[in-house]
């Protein structure tokens, strides 16, 4: 074997100078060109129109104003979404791939940012190499298909290049770096983590949702322009307003919302030692109502130690841990290794003058590891793992099995240890390791299950072990094991024991199969299919970088506790979604029908097309401050119901609508208005109305049950203070008086106070309190 001699840190400090950190600048679109982008999309083409159209008809003073209305949308849209790019970079910086490296003569496991040329790493199953190096000792099969595009895995000899970023599948090794950060051939570790928007099931909800509203906006602004045509109403001012009524149903503040409230999300969850790498899984894990968990370092505390040494004639304690020993490696930092090689120091077996020749680390697949040793002249074979695996090695042993479960019963995790020739092996005893539940394992379970959600134990031990820890935590002592499982049986279980790998990914599928939500908790590479496959994928604090890479939320503390956080936390973001969406529904029907049926009942354009420009910017300015509401989260998962969400909204939107409609009725039959007076109040009564609107239904409860967030509370109050001033004043529409603009504020205020009464009823019988 190759002597591994590895840098100083006076070395390493010198060399970082040199070459600089192991990391890749990140490639960023000019602030300019983003801000410009945001003209080129559906809605800003709508109003980009509505421009040109009052540009032909010489109505320049509203073409300017609509043009800075845009323009203000356009530039408060580019900073929200800069807020959440800034939080997906703070969690990203978070998320670095780790190293074991060679300093100082000792293993270290630090960032891969501080790697420098020269420095020797240790590689094994489930790594993502961390920069260029070249393969100094060991065995390994490496995936390097995203740098080369080789489909299949390569074996690469001593002396052979590891690239940045491939992923090793099988073995260990050690490695020399030869390239960091920008000088690697393609490096690709910090693309490896980057979070992703992938749409969400709640994203494509909202946005079938809104199909139906533009559908809806469509076939209204067909109506009326059939009746403008046939009562002779002027093209001229037809068209701008037909355009800007479809244009009312379109959710302006959409994109931003979303964006800012799953950002935002993720730094709360990032204050909490959740890191997010995939933003939909936030609202997934919302409507989660499985999750499939770990028991080895998620529900035990995963610092293992020897608790029991029981040696089988003619071999000693001493031997048992001695050849134990031979077959672990320290740099691995694997802690079943760590606690047998911590226990067998300062062993006196006659085993200790044995030489390693050769050695196979742990396969999660054959469940055992290998050495090969040369002792007293001859070359022998000593294996440990799961003792069922080698008692097919060395024969049957009922007496085995009986200690087993005896060791077992405690929820100690047992190990057998064989020595002898290859296909002539003996059982030498077994090692029972005991990995005792986290404190806040207990807890953490509870919570969870009282959020609605159930909690499955999936682990590769015996089922008494499995059953002793599922005891301990009140998980459940329902276990079956991996043989033909089907949905039915997972579902109707608390513990799935003696599982492979590759079963993790089978039992996701099978959940699946219903309409279940599933969450997947996981460390190794091959968690990862399962990771990928679950809708939420939960890397542990200790997992690997290929686990991380693969999961869509990575904690970055032990244990359970902050899943019931990243549960609650989305849950919220839920609730804020639904409130916007449901928001925007009372808002679409109120507003439509009232100026599309406004214009048949009153023959006439009810409001200018100025006016129903700054109606919905002031309506979305508001809406968009939803996303920093404080709301309170339910205690079940969520779901979305398309057809209830329209029956409840739609049902608002009448009531409401009956109060803009007497409101009309009285300022044109007992008031006397003016057409353009007509149309300010009516401008007031949807800005008044679309501001009540949304405290009315952000509280399933009353709604002085809670208060709103500050943001909110400020938004509104600018609101109602500014376009009550642009009244009053007469600014970009006709003056109204002071006392008139109060008298309907109050009205209003006074109509949804009782309409808030019969909404709780309204949310009780829909299941929405």
């Amino acid at each position: 074997m190759v002597e591994l001699k590895g840098l100083s840190s006076s070395q390493v400090m010198a060399r970082l100078q040199k070459f600089g950190p192991n990391i890749l600048p990140e490639k960023e679109t000019a602030p300019i060109l983003v801000c410009l982008q945001k003209f080129w999309a559906p809605v800003p083409w709508m109003l980009e129109i509505v421009i040109l159209v009052e540009l032909i008809l010489g109505k320049y003073g509203e073409a300017g104003v609509i043009g800075l209305l845009l323009l203000f949308n356009v530039i408060l849209s580019f900073f929200q979404e800069g807020r959440a790019k800034n939080a997906l970079r703070l969690l990203r910086s978070k998320l670095d791939v780790k190293a074991r490296v060679l300093r100082d003569n000792e293993w270290k496991l630090l960032s891969a940012k501080g790697l420098v040329p020269e420095d020797i790493v240790c590689l094994r199953m489930g790594d993502i190499v961390p920069a260029d190096a070249k393969l100094v000792q060991g065995h390994v099969l490496v995936d390097q298909s995203a740098i080369t595009g080789e489909s299949l895995p390569v074996e690469p000899e001593v002396e052979q290049n590891l690239y940045a970023g491939s992923i090793i599948k099988h073995g260990e090794a050690y490695a020399k770096i030869t390239s960091t950060g920008t000088n690697t051939f393609y490096g690709k570790t910090a693309e490896i983590m980057r979070a992703t928007l992938t749409p969400s099931h709640m994203e494509e909800t909202i946005f079938s949702i809104i199909k139906y509203l533009v559908f809806f906006g469509a076939l209204l602004v067909f109506v009326v322009a059939a009746y403008a045509v046939t009562h002779g109403i002027s093209l001229v001012e037809l068209i701008p307003f037909s355009l800007l009524l479809f244009t009312a149903a379109v959710p302006v503040a959409l994109p931003a919302t979303y964006t800012l409230s799953t950002a935002l999300g993720s730094l709360e969850l990032a204050k909490a030692g959740v890191l997010v790498t995939r933003l939909a899984a936030i609202e997934e894990a919302a409507a989660m109502n499985i999750l499939c968990v770990d028991k080895t370092g998620t529900i035990t505390q995963n610092i293992l130690s020897v608790k029991t040494l029981l040696p089988y004639e003619p071999y000693s304690s001493d031997d048992l841990l001695c050849l134990a020993s031979l077959c672990c490696e320290e740099a691995t930092q694997d802690p079943i290794d760590l606690a047998i090689l911590h226990a067998a120091k300062g062993n006196h077996s006659t085993f200790a003058s044995a030489k390693l020749q050769q050695f196979t680390p742990f396969d999660p697949a054959r469940k055992c590891s290998e050495a090969l040793i040369s002792y007293d002249g001859q070359n022998l074979h000593v294996v440990k793992g799961a003792l069922r695996v080698l008692l097919k090695m060395v024969g049957k042993d009922t007496n085995a099995l009986h200690d087993l479960d005896e060791l077992s019963a405690d929820g100690s995790r047992i190990l057998g240890v064989a020595f002898g020739r290859k296909g002539d092996l003996n059982l030498v005893g077994l090692i029972a390791l005991q990995d005792p539940p986290r404190d806040t394992s207990k807890g953490a379970i509870q919570e969870i299950h009282a959020l609605g959600v159930k909690v499955i134990m999936v682990t590769g031990d015996e089922p008494h072990t499995a059953q002793s820890i599922g005891d301990q935590v009140e998980i459940g002592s329902r276990v079956i094991s991996r043989d033909r499982l089907t949905r039915e049986k997972i579902l109707g279980n608390d513990i799935v024991a003696g599982v492979f790998p590759e079963d993790k990914f089978h039992i996701i599928e099978l959940l699946q199969q219903g309409n279940d939500i599933c969450g997947m908790t996981g460390d190794g590479v091959n968690d990862a299919p399962a990771l990928k496959r679950a809708e939420v994928g939960i890397a542990m604090s200790n997992a690997t970088d290929v686990a991380k890479s693969a999961a869509s939320l990575v904690l970055t503390n032990p244990g359970l506790v902050d899943v019931t956080e990243a549960i609650k936390t989305s849950r919220r973001i839920y609730q804020r979604m639904l409130t916007y969406t449901l928001n925007k529904i009372i808002k679409t029907f109120e507003i439509s029908l009232l100026l599309g049926l406004g214009v048949i009942v009153s023959n006439n354009l009810i409001i200018s097309q100025m006016l129903i420009i700054l109606l919905f910017f002031t309506n979305d300015f508001v809406t968009m401050s939803l996303s920093t509401d404080r709301v309170s989260f339910s205690q079940k998962p969520d779901s979305w119901d398309i057809r209830k969400l329209v029956c409840i909204g739609s049902g608002f939107a009448c009531l409401i609508l009956g109060l803009s409609f007497f409101i009309l009725f009285i300022g044109e039959k007992f008031l006397h208005l003016s057409l353009p007076e007509i149309r300010t109040l009516v401008f007031l009564t949807l800005v008044f109305t679309g501001q009540a609107t949304v405290y009315l239904i952000r509280e399933r409860n009353h709604f002085w049950h809670s208060r709103p967030s500050s943001w909110l509370l400020f938004s509104s109050l600018c609101d109602v203070i500014i376009v009550s001033i642009m009244a009053a004043k007469g600014i970009l529409m006709t003056p109204l008086a002071p006392s008139l603009i109060i008298l309907l504020l109050i009205s209003i205020v006074i109509y949804f106070f009782f309409l808030d009464l019969l909404k709780v009823q309204i949310f009780k019988i829909g299941r929405m309190a």
